[in-house]
């Protein structure tokens, strides 16, 4: 495995909690962590901008004291999602913060993030950067991350159509650093299959809006308990970015899943979501391809325990299909 000195010994299961928009705050990030898997979130959750301060003091601390108490625990390190668009004026000082609390992980979206990476690398933190084909991993690397996130085909909100059997492959031949993959893991079966593909990392983040610390409203957890894989839709309306989303929270805001105009993206405010009435992710809810397997909504802690459980079990059956 190609893991960042940041994260050896800090895990619990090779996983990393992908950032939420609305989703993910500190409570949810702090029981990732306390759980032994990479807790995220997108620095434009915290609003107005100076509540990122808090926030940072307020995950730093919990962490901190819970791994004094309890010093035998695995407790991960954390990240920062910031989105690298024209469209996001905050991105340089929610950086300054961020560089100000020594943020362990910094992940970037869309532009490739030059000067993200030399801020985090200045106090010795690590940037991955999320992409959807080749080419786009290729500028990233360029700028020299330390990580690249393949968002595969499946993947809730903003992600590609290439399957992880190509791009992982395809990217391990040239890339050195550390790979994390995205695309409709909702269980331990595919955190392992993510690894036996060599990532070294997988990227989670729908089956963590059905837990009972995600900042997710009630009706949204229960609809990817309900709805399966066919139930999303990929569509580039919302954001100006090709994603999946709920189908039946498209109808719910009067549109029709199955006949959605394409984006005009000289209009699209990347860092809020869109600019139509029914907003992305308030209303029109991101939903990867695995919701088929959520049947519940527990606390992170209990679903982390299954999730490594079944890692455990589906480790174990790969290395009897070996054998045999």
């Amino acid at each position: 495995m190609t893991l960042p000195a940041s994260l050896h010994g800090k895990l619990d299961l090779p996983v990393v909690g992908s950032p939420l928009f609305i989703v993910s705050g500190p409570e949810l990030v702090i029981a990732q962590c306390k759980a032994g898997i990479v807790g995220s979130f997108p620095a434009l959750n915290a609003r107005p901008v100076e509540k990122l301060d808090e926030w940072l003091s307020r995950i730093t601390d919990e962490l901190g004291e819970y791994q004094a108490a309890n010093p035998d625990k695995k407790v991960a390190p954390y990240a920062v999602n910031q989105i690298c668009h024209a469209s996001n004026d905050r991105l340089m000082k929610d950086m300054e913060t961020c560089v100000k609390h020594k943020a362990p992980i910094i992940i970037t979206s869309l532009r490739p993030p030059a000067e993200i990476v030399e801020a985090a690398h200045s106090y010795g933190g690590v940037v991955f950067h999320d992409v959807i084909n080749v080419k786009h991993a290729r500028k990233a690397a360029e700028q020299g991350v330390d990580g690249l996130i393949l968002v595969c085909a499946g993947a809730g909100g903003h992600a590609g159509t290439l399957s992880p059997f190509a791009l992982v492959r395809e990217v391990k031949q040239w890339f050195k650093g550390t790979i994390l993959v995205s695309g409709a893991i909702s269980d331990g079966w595919g955190i392992a299959s993510a690894l036996a593909l060599g990532a070294d990392l997988a990227y989670m983040g729908t089956r963590f809006i059905a837990t009972e610390e995600a900042n997710a409203d009630a009706a949204y957890k229960q609809a990817l308990i309900d709805y399966a894989a066919h139930d999303t839709v990929y569509t580039n309306l919302f954001t100006g970015v090709h994603g999946n989303y709920l189908g039946p929270s498209i109808a719910a805001a009067g549109l029709d899943p199955a006949n959605l105009p394409v984006a005009d993206k000289s209009k699209m405010n990347f860092s809020s979501g869109g600019n139509m009435k029914a907003k992305a992710w308030r209303d029109i809810w991101g939903s990867g391809q695995g919701i088929g397997q959520i049947t519940d909504a527990p606390p992170v802690a209990d679903l982390v325990a299954r999730l490594k459980r079944e890692f455990g079990e589906a480790t174990d059956d790969f290395g009897r299909r070996a054998i045999a």
